[in-house]
């Protein structure tokens, strides 16, 4: 029997980054309140995508890649960016720090989505689901965009939750 999950979970995980993305940064630059900050930022971000896509890239045994631990790794930080508030001082350190996890995660998981069998569907579906997403998501009037990015960390720490007791009940069998 197939697991469903293993299909769509990667789907929702990569359409769900590309539409959050717009609030994301909105509200990375409204933390970071000068453009070179928040070049900067995204930068570390970069850095670290590429940090994860190689440490992905290096494993010996690529079938054990952690993917739960991942999604919810993603989720925690999406609701800690909805958590935030502007006002303690130490407010760039922590922004940074998510910055860096969070681009880790996202290139281990992008280096361990393309190693996927239905990626190549998976890449078509994302294109077309992400342009009906992100029209229905302008006609959402909503004031900050943090509800966006917390409910999408919502959203992966279920699936990361699922995939671990999906993983653990295939190994049940």
């Amino acid at each position: 029997m197939k697991n469903r999950s293993e299909e769509y979970i990667p789907l929702v995980v990569t359409v769900g980054q590309v539409a959050i993305s717009p609030y994301y940064i909105v509200w990375l630059k409204e933390v970071s309140l000068t453009f070179t900050l928040f070049a900067w930022l995204f930068a570390a971000f970069s850095f670290a995508a590429a940090w994860g896509y190689r440490v992905f890239q290096s494993k010996k045994n690529k079938n054990n890649s952690y993917m739960p631990f991942i999604y919810v790794g993603m989720g925690i930080v999406y609701i800690l960016v909805g958590c935030i508030k502007n006002s303690f001082e130490i407010l760039l350190y922590a922004v940074l720090l998510l910055q860096v996890i969070l681009g880790f995660l996202q290139g281990f998981f992008r280096a361990w989505h393309i190693e996927q069998k239905a990626y190549h569907l998976q890449t078509v579906h994302h294109y077309l689901i992400v342009g009906v997403t992100m029209i229905g998501l302008s006609f959402v009037k909503i004031i900050s965009p943090v509800v966006f990015v917390t409910f999408f960390g919502i959203l992966l720490c279920a699936c990361g939750f699922w995939t671990l007791i999906r993983k653990k009940e295939a190994e049940l069998i």
